[in-house]
């Protein structure tokens, strides 16, 4: 008989007659009569458990032991490895109780606690352990040498996710075929399992170390696909089986302390990992569709971000422009652009210049993506009482120097903030449009005064991010002539151009990084005069343009003709109009 064949079953009773451990691994031909009689010799001489002596003379595998020692038991056994413990759980537990107690804190799911002990039948080590802990204590059987081994690895100071994840084995991740429809018990179980565990960390920890900015998990008809955002673009990176998904949305959901229940509705939550020693913040949304639940995770990685301007990309009379734009005492300065240009992040770095203990400056986020010294940051709901635009009214009395909105979405939070900028504050937002002229043409749509606009308008940084040429692949390369007049091109037509071919390093992209374009608009005393007599876009442009303002498409140019970006990438990024 096979040791797999076992598993199963590992021993069956006859006539209600149970067999010691020693007798059912020879009834399943695990153990020899010679093999146990030398071990049981062993076992009086040390005062040890008959399976721990038998794995400590290689007479049996940890593994076929552990399901005829549960069955015994009464309850689950468990193989301990690194990937079945959370890394923030088994702190529940002092390392010094640990010891002595003989306890591993696994995982927690829904309040209950599973930890591995080696006498998982004594009832004072459980009742002591739920008051150590505050929770509810499901014991696992575990072999004590195993216990012993491993405390000592789980209570270092850099075991983290990434360390859950290094004994991944690559089968572990395969269920079984007839496993499509699973209930919501049969979740809850995958998702305490170690495969889970051991390939949602897997996947976090390599969008890490790849930069993500976002992890997509979807579901299909024949598999799974996790998507990594790259550098703007998404590139799939795995494909679990089909029947897996709804065990990985699960533990993300216990992870974001989600409803593990509810699947029918879109829930928000947040995690924080450590990886590589480096904290992370993952925000994560589930949305249901009509073939399961989809999960996004946006990574928000500190040390990956930098709150500078110098470092955005700009050019030296663009940033010298934003630096008086922040030195004023009052107005609106805005920032815009698509979602994922990095209109925040340079709405961060204007505040971490400006920041100072002589001020008072408070922000209104949907969310609050990364959390700033010196700055008090609210974050609004989806509940009227809690909108940007009531936050803002609140803010308004608490004697604030500068007011952050995180976006301007309709027409009363843009009539506070506009407000707010005629009163004194120097107020900074979003706004969703293609270029910095748009800005003013969005807000006279909202149905605000051009007055008001000419009055309180500072300046609009208009932005897009685009990718950088990969150093390791890049070569130079002549574009067509078809194509150089498509977008405009005045320089010289017979100058070369560089691209990336595609290597390892960049994953076959040709980029590697990315870097910003920006139009800087000034609201000087002439364009003041246009915005309040409600001059159309296009002579607003005309404008800027003839004040020595460059479009978004032709500081890309400058920026490819510099070999640091394709001009197709460009094109793809910059030319709207």
């Amino acid at each position: 008989m096979s040791a797999s064949a076992t598993l199963e079953s590992p021993v069956e009773e006859q006539a209600g007659q149970t067999f010691r451990l020693g007798e059912q691994l020879l009834r399943a031909g695990l153990l020899t009569q010679h093999e146990l009689e030398a071990a049981l010799n062993q076992q009086q001489a040390k005062r040890g458990r008959l399976g721990e002596v038998l794995t400590e003379m290689g007479f049996v595998d940890e593994e076929d032991l552990l399901p005829f020692v549960g069955l015994q038991l009464g309850m689950p056994a468990v193989r301990l490895r690194e990937g079945l413990v959370d890394p923030e759980v088994v702190q529940l537990i002092p390392r010094a109780k640990a010891e002595r107690l003989q306890a591993l804190a696994l995982f927690c799911v829904r309040g209950e606690l599973t930890v591995a002990l080696a006498e998982p039948q004594n009832l004072l080590i459980i009742d002591e352990l739920e008051r150590i802990t505050g929770l509810k204590v499901r014991p696992v059987v575990a072999l004590r040498n195993t216990i012993e081994k491993l405390i000592p690895r789980c209570y270092e100071d850099d075991y983290s996710v990434d360390a859950v994840t290094a004994d991944m084995e690559a089968d572990a991740v395969e269920l079984h075929p007839d496993a499509i429809e699973v209930d919501l018990q049969d979740v809850r179980s995958l998702a305490e399992g170690s495969p889970v565990v051991n390939l949602v960390n897997y996947i976090i920890v390599h969008a890490v170390r790849q930069h993500a900015s976002d992890i997509h998990i979807e579901p299909g008809h024949r598999h799974s696909s996790v998507r990594f955002r790259v550098d703007g673009q998404l590139r799939e990176v795995l494909r679990p089986r089909r029947e897996f998904h709804p065990a990985i949305i699960s533990r993300i959901k216990v992870m974001a302390k989600m409803d593990i229940a509810e699947q029918r509705m879109p829930q928000d939550g947040r995690m924080h990992v450590v990886v590589e020693r480096r904290e992370i913040d993952l925000r994560c949304s589930t949305l249901p569709t009509v073939i399961g639940e989809k999960a996004v995770l946006r990574v928000l990685d500190r040390d990956n971000v930098t709150f500078d301007l110098s470092s955005l990309g700009m050019q030296d009379e663009q940033l010298k422009a934003i630096n008086e734009m922040l030195r004023k005492p009052y107005g609106l300065v805005l920032a815009t652009g698509p979602t994922g240009s990095g209109k925040t992040t340079t709405m961060y770095s204007a505040i971490e210049l400006i920041k100072s203990i002589h001020r008072n400056i408070v922000t209104v986020e949907d969310p609050v993506e990364y959390q700033l010294e010196l700055i008090n940051q609210v974050q609004t709901s989806g509940s009227r009482s809690l909108s940007f635009a009531n936050v803002l009214r609140s803010i308004l009395r608490q004697d604030p120097d500068v007011i952050m909105v995180g976006e301007i979405r309709d027409a009363e939070t843009a009539e506070v903030a506009i407000q707010a900028a005629l009163t004194g504050h120097l107020v900074l937002s979003t706004l969703h449009t293609n270029d910095s002229a748009s800005a003013v043409t969005r807000l006279l749509d909202m149905g605000i005064a051009s007055y008001k606009i000419a009055a309180a308008l500072v300046g609009v940084i208009a932005q897009r991010l685009v990718r950088n040429v990969c150093p390791n692949c890049q070569t130079s390369y002549y574009p067509t002539a078809e194509f150089l007049q498509m977008i405009r091109y005045t320089g010289d037509l017979r100058r070369p151009f560089t691209k990336g071919e595609g290597c390892e390093q960049c994953h076959d992209t040709g980029f590697q990084g990315r870097t910003g374009l920006y139009e800087v608009l000034t609201a000087n005393r002439e364009m003041r005069r246009l915005i309040a007599s409600e001059a159309d876009l296009e002579t607003l442009r005309e404008c800027y343009q003839r004040l020595g303002g460059r479009s978004l498409l032709e500081e890309g140019i400058l920026l490819a003709e510099e070999g640091k970006t394709s001009l197709e990438e460009v094109v793809r990024v910059a030319m709207f109009d």
